[in-house]
């Protein structure tokens, strides 16, 4: 299903972003304010037009916060955690007993969308079942629109300024789920689409010593590289669809700032994880967008990067920004995060 009409509104409204607080603090409607409403409610159209067309599949049983579901325990926090006033989604693999130490996947959903939703569109609770993973899937906090968003780089996407702090907020969940459960410190990873993959490349970016990998759908780096202080190579795969008019694939802006483009955010992370050859066709493809016909998407990848260290961009070839994947996305995403744990010695 296409929706090319209301991803051409998102691009129409990036521009005469202008709002200014009242006496009271609170935004006031004005010209620039109304474009900015415009802009922001067509995301939500294209996310929801996505949920109504596809049947999503159950998360399966969680623990959301504190509260436990299944028998599975809660995880320990106190009242002072941010998680506190945010809880989240927490897939435990069916049959685990805590006896062996597991892989950690956080997941990241877009703008508007919330944990729940991504993680019945990327299929990754079945995934967790069959490999033998963790699966949290968090929430972003609500905006003044009331759309959840996370705080990730100067482009995407905290538009009202909250200056809401998600980098300690995920590490509270990271540690809170660490301290209930034997994660693997060499297998954290963070998968994100959209505003979640702009939070996983900053996440990434402050955090490098605890990332093992990241997998990121349309969603970019730092624009200004001055920003990602990532001292430890992070192995990082990114997706991105040629078509996608939403973040642009060449990059572009939002009303906040710029973003870089696909090729120039898996050449950033080269750099950082001191990769020595170049972005080059692998000569695989693979068949994950069920409404392109073939192996669509194609597969580059850095060379002469250190031992264990991946950098990769697989373009989705007539791909949008919301992908109707097949049964093979969850396992193709979790092949490269299995097969790129921290490097012994990187953290």
């Amino acid at each position: 299903m296409k929706h090319n009409g209301a991803r051409r509104h998102w691009r129409q409204g990036e521009k005469n972003l202008t709002s200014a607080p009242n006496a009271s603090g609170v935004l006031g409607v004005i010209p620039g304010m109304t474009v900015m409403r415009r802009w922001l409610a067509s995301v939500s159209v294209i996310l929801a037009l996505v949920a109504g067309a596809f049947a999503f599949p159950s998360a399966g049983p969680v623990v959301a916060g504190a509260a436990a579901a299944g028998g599975s325990g809660g995880v320990p926090r106190s009242e002072a955690s941010p998680t506190a006033a945010r809880p989240y989604g927490l897939k435990v693999p069916t049959g685990y007993d805590g006896g062996q130490a597991i892989p950690l996947v956080v997941l990241l959903h877009g703008y508007t969308s919330n944990g729940a939703t991504q993680a019945a569109y990327f299929g990754l609770a079945a995934e967790a079942d069959k490999e033998r993973f963790l699966l949290a899937y968090p929430d972003g906090t609500r905006d003044r629109l009331g759309n959840r968003f996370w705080n990730a780089t100067d482009a995407c996407c905290d538009f009202f300024h909250t200056g809401v702090d998600d980098v300690a907020y995920l590490d509270a969940v990271i540690g809170e789920i660490s301290a209930k459960y034997p994660v693997d410190p060499a297998r954290v990873f963070l998968v994100g689409h959209s505003n979640g993959a702009f939070m996983a490349h900053r996440y990434a970016c402050d955090r490098a010593s605890r990332v093992a990998a990241i997998v990121t759908l349309a969603g970019m780096t730092w624009k200004d590289q001055g920003h990602c202080a990532a001292g430890s190579p992070v192995s990082v795969l990114h997706v991105h669809g040629r078509n996608d008019s939403t973040i642009n694939y060449d990059g572009g802006s939002t009303p906040e700032g710029a973003y870089p483009g696909a090729v120039e955010t898996v050449g950033d992370w080269a750099k950082k994880d001191g990769c020595s050859g170049a972005l080059t066709a692998t000569g695989r493809k693979l068949d994950l967008e069920r409404t392109v016909p073939g192996d669509e998407t194609v597969e580059e990848a850095y060379t002469g990067c250190p031992g264990g260290v991946g950098v990769a961009l697989w373009t989705i070839e007539g791909g949008g920004h919301v992908p109707s994947f097949n049964d093979q996305w969850a396992g193709s995403i979790w092949a490269f995060m299995a097969t790129h744990p921290k490097a012994a010695g990187a953290s």
